[in-house]
């Protein structure tokens, strides 16, 4: 006897689809989808996405913008003056004192070259 097909959800854009597809209902679709082709002999390997390779001279220049913004995390010890004036630096341009501290350490290595 033949199997009623599931009922096929309509979305109304891809990243409703993909969330649906998250689900772990979705995931369960999925799955019987894939054994149903596998039963059936239906399955099939895809080729993949066709994407252009990339000219060397931008990923270059994107490397050097990611290392640009990266931040990493450091233990500084700095006087607590020092500290307190950067907290109150911050308070009244409405910014966090980290924030104050790493324009400050920005602006004096600019300076110094």
């Amino acid at each position: 006897m033949r199997r009623k097909s599931a009922k096929t959800a309509r979305f109304k854009s891809d990243a409703e689809e993909a969330a649906w597809y998250a689900t772990p209902e979705g995931r369960r679709q999925t799955q019987r989808e894939f054994a149903r082709a596998l039963r059936s002999g239906t399955l099939s390997r895809s080729a993949g996405l066709k994407a252009p390779k990339t000219d060397l001279r931008i990923l270059e220049q994107l490397m050097r913008k990611a290392r640009e913004s990266a931040t990493r995390p450091i233990s500084l010890r700095i006087p607590v003056a020092d500290l307190e004036r950067a907290k109150w630096i911050a308070e009244t341009t409405g910014v966090g004192y980290q924030t104050v501290l790493k324009q400050a350490i920005r602006d004096g290595l600019k300076k110094v070259g």
